[in-house]
């Protein structure tokens, strides 16, 4: 039987894990997916944090040592988060550290974001991508940056200082090509400091399946049998992989240009596009689509679990499909135009809308941890900690 998985890895596309947990490191599950399921890298955000804290000061959670220990330390709410985060991220990478040997850098990567409350503050996030590389301190971290405006300046920053940096939240074809200008402008930077570029890895993480929710929902409206509904239906759920297929495009044109080959001569890296929110929120559309038809080479594909195990399951990889039939994704672009849809606008709704998302997460993050803490205290002054944490684990990271 073929495994699908082990083809679309064969056709250069990484497959990365769409989520993390203190459990998934504990039980071994990472590991097994690195052995089984052809895994070769994991991504986090502040809702994957969120989810996976809940009930973090319960006595069987596997965060219930930690959270014990830090509220005994008294440790402040938002430095305990850190806290608790990087010690995940530092294990995922110790765990996949052989991956990131193996592969010479290229995989092997975990990544941790930068607080989304100030994404619209480029000092800031610079400062703060500069505190996370040195908090989980391995060399296979990415840090997350979104690709704000106010972001731009901060990726460039962030990669002039030899940080790698995995860029979030892009929608647009225009935002991405200033993604991939900011990541050039770093590279040069870098070199001019004497920095090894050949050090640097990079990736632009390009959001699909929201693309299609949103669009979907206004092309609903235009249903019926006129004629502006037969149009509408005729490009129902194709306008999340052609804006992909189109920023790959882009991706070849920047990495095949002579500023790149001045980088590359020095030993820089291409900055992989990174196709994320893979997960099909659908239920008519085939549950592995943007997977399936966004392989190329030199790309991404971060999955939740469950596409991870539906392409695993029925997935069918037959070659590329991301690498050509820009044409036809330009038309889906102009069609959805001259029913009053422009990408432009949506895709800035939907920067603006991920942001205050992983906002809204991070908040809930920040009120379950406290929460947590102070029941953490309760317990020690009542002399009953809870000893059913990990974070004394011998397999845990230093």
């Amino acid at each position: 039987m073929s495994d699908a998985l082990a083809d679309l890895s064969a056709q250069g596309v990484s497959i990365w894990l769409d989520d993390i947990s203190r459990e998934r490191l504990v039980s071994g599950n990472l590991q097994q997916l690195i052995e089984t399921k052809h895994v070769v890298g994991v991504t986090s955000n502040p809702s994957i944090f969120q989810k996976a804290m809940e009930g973090a000061a319960d006595g069987d959670s596997a965060y219930a040592q930690q959270v014990h220990d830090l509220a005994v330390r008294e440790v402040a709410l938002e430095e305990a988060v850190r806290l608790l985060t990087a010690f995940d991220i530092r294990w995922a990478c110790d765990v996949l550290r052989p991956v990131f040997d193996s592969t010479d850098g290229q995989d092997g990567r975990v990544s941790i974001e930068v607080d989304p409350r100030i994404a619209h503050d480029g000092d800031k996030t610079t400062a703060e991508a500069t505190a996370l590389w040195w908090l989980v301190d391995r060399p296979n971290v990415m840090i997350k940056i979104p690709a704000t405006e106010a972001g731009i300046a901060s990726i460039a920053a962030a990669t002039a200082a030899g940080i790698s940096v995995n860029v979030t939240l892009i929608f647009s074809i225009e935002r991405y090509r200033k993604v991939m200008d900011a990541y050039l402008d770093g590279l040069r930077q870098a070199r001019e400091a004497g920095i090894d570029l050949s050090t640097i890895r990079s990736v632009a993480s390009f959001f699909v399946s929201r693309v299609d929710t949103e669009i979907d929902k206004r092309l609903d409206k235009l249903s019926g049998t006129d004629e502006a509904g037969s149009r509408a239906a005729a490009v129902r759920g194709k306008a999340g992989i052609a804006n992909a297929r189109l920023a790959y495009e882009a991706f070849q044109e920047v990495f095949t240009s002579p500023a790149w080959e001045e980088l590359k001569a020095a030993g820089a890296h291409v900055q992989r596009p990174l196709w994320a929110s893979t997960g099909v929120k659908d239920p008519a559309y085939d549950d592995t689509m943007y997977v399936t038809q966004l392989v190329a080479p030199n790309t991404v594909n971060t999955m939740p679990e469950a596409t991870l195990n539906a392409v695993g399951d029925h997935g069918v990889i037959s070659g590329p499909t991301a690498d050509s039939g820009y044409d036809e994704a330009r038309q889906v672009v102009t069609d959805l135009s001259a029913l009053g849809i422009e990408l432009d606008e949506v895709t800035e709704l939907l920067e603006s809308e991920g942001v205050d998302k992983f906002m809204d997460s991070w908040a809930s993050l920040l009120e379950g941890v406290q929460k947590q803490l102070t029941a953490g205290a309760q317990k020690a002054d009542n002399g009953d900690p809870s000893k059913a944490g990990n974070a004394d684990r011998s397999d845990a990271p230093a």
